[in-house]
């Protein structure tokens, strides 16, 4: 496989439908040293089953590992960290990767609760786990959805789950495209298993999935989020860190000399519905430097809201974000708004909290000039 190609396979069989995919992909010759340390790197955002559109189905890890161990590998670990707001335990109980560890024969790290050490990473010093240093080989799995802050994640996000829980809050600080691309000159992907299962095209914790059943494989990262961008109706320059990972050196975003090759008999399926659900739900939030987990559970509850007939009731932006400490407002979300009038607490507060919090103080107000008074 060239790294200008990308590859698909389509059906329901997951686990073979993967081993078939490495096959044709030849992926046992790229891994030189039978020895080596292999490392697979899920997505286990949070504690969302697969079939929610959130996190790589088990089964696709497992085709990973069956056909890694088939053709003679055997120091393999799966290494893992989950979004701020959940613990990396208890989403890999609940998604299956406990036990998937114990079928197979495999250590599952957990990054929440490894050390980490500073790396420069192409002129930006990030703070990276130290199991990433004793990984000969990564393969990357992550799942093709969308992001209420990124608009898209796969490949090049997906490597977020390898820092701790300190970067993580640290890279909203800094504007979050700027240092995904620059972790990913510090850390070297090497091989990349999408699942493209049924992802949630609007928000990265799942809950609206979209059935495709298709694994893609990517040798290059890149050009894997490029096609991805592509694939959701987005311009690359809309995803600003897959064009910052390309000045980096990461991989090439161009498309126009990539090869999209459909393995296996099924047809291809039809695009993407485009998502938008985002866009429309912005207008109601002011963000600075918010955490995915923080962000991530008061865009879902916002549109349970919108479709109660409710978010036309709000007089005022809801705030949010680490940018809100020691300011005060009216209606914030989370710890670093603390200091406003109408707060929910939490670091992150759940996405139950935060509707139910949102609904007793828009019940309170009088329908019919909320919307007009909030963008004013």
């Amino acid at each position: 496989m060239e790294r200008n190609q990308i590859l698909k396979i389509y059906g329901t069989d997951y686990l073979q439908m993967t081993k078939d995919l490495l096959g044709e992909a030849a992926l046992a010759d790229r891994i030189r040293d039978r020895g080596c340390r292999i490392g697979i790197k899920p997505n286990l955002v949070s504690a969302s089953p697969a079939s929610f559109g959130a996190t790589t189905h088990p089964e696709v890890v497992a085709g990973i590992l069956e056909y890694l161990q088939e053709n003679g590998f055997r120091n393999i670990v799966i290494a893992e960290g989950s979004w701020v707001g959940d613990k990396t335990a208890e989403v890999a109980a609940l998604c299956g990767y406990d036990t998937l560890a114990r079928r197979y024969g495999v250590r599952f790290i957990d990054t929440q609760k490894e050390r980490s050490h500073s790396v420069n990473c192409a002129g930006l010093k990030l703070n990276i786990c130290d199991c990433v240093d004793a990984i000969d080989f990564l393969i990357n799995v992550p799942v093709l959805k969308g992001h209420c802050q990124t608009k898209i994640t796969c490949a090049l996000k997906n490597m977020k789950g390898l820092i701790p829980n300190s970067e993580k809050r640290r890279f909203h600080s800094m504007g979050l495209h700027r240092p995904i691309a620059h972790l990913n000159a510090g850390i070297h992907q090497d091989f990349i298993v999408v699942d493209h299962i049924c992802g949630d095209l609007d928000f990265e914790d799942g809950g609206n999935p979209v059935v495709r059943n298709c694994v893609m494989a990517a040798c290059d990262p890149v050009l894997a989020d490029a096609y991805v961008c592509r694939l959701q109706h987005y311009e690359v320059d809309e995803v600003p860190y897959v064009r910052m990972a390309e000045r980096l050196g990461v991989g090439s975003a161009d498309l126009s000399g990539a090869e999209i090759i459909t393995c296996g008999s099924h047809a291809q399926d039809a695009d993407l519905p485009r998502a938008r659900k985002i866009v429309e739900l912005r207008d109601s939030v002011d963000e600075v430097e918010s955490c995915s987990a923080c962000y991530g559970y008061l865009m879902p509850a916002l549109q349970q809201l919108k479709e109660e007939g409710l978010l036309d009731r709000l007089d005022t932006k809801i705030c949010i974000g680490q940018g809100y400490r020691g300011k005060t407002g009216r209606v914030g979300i989370g710890q670093c708004t603390r200091g406003f009038e109408y707060n929910v607490g939490g670091c992150p507060p759940t996405e139950n909290q935060i509707y139910e919090f949102l609904r007793d103080y828009l019940r309170r107000l009088p329908a019919g000039e909320g919307r007009r008074r909030a963008r004013q």
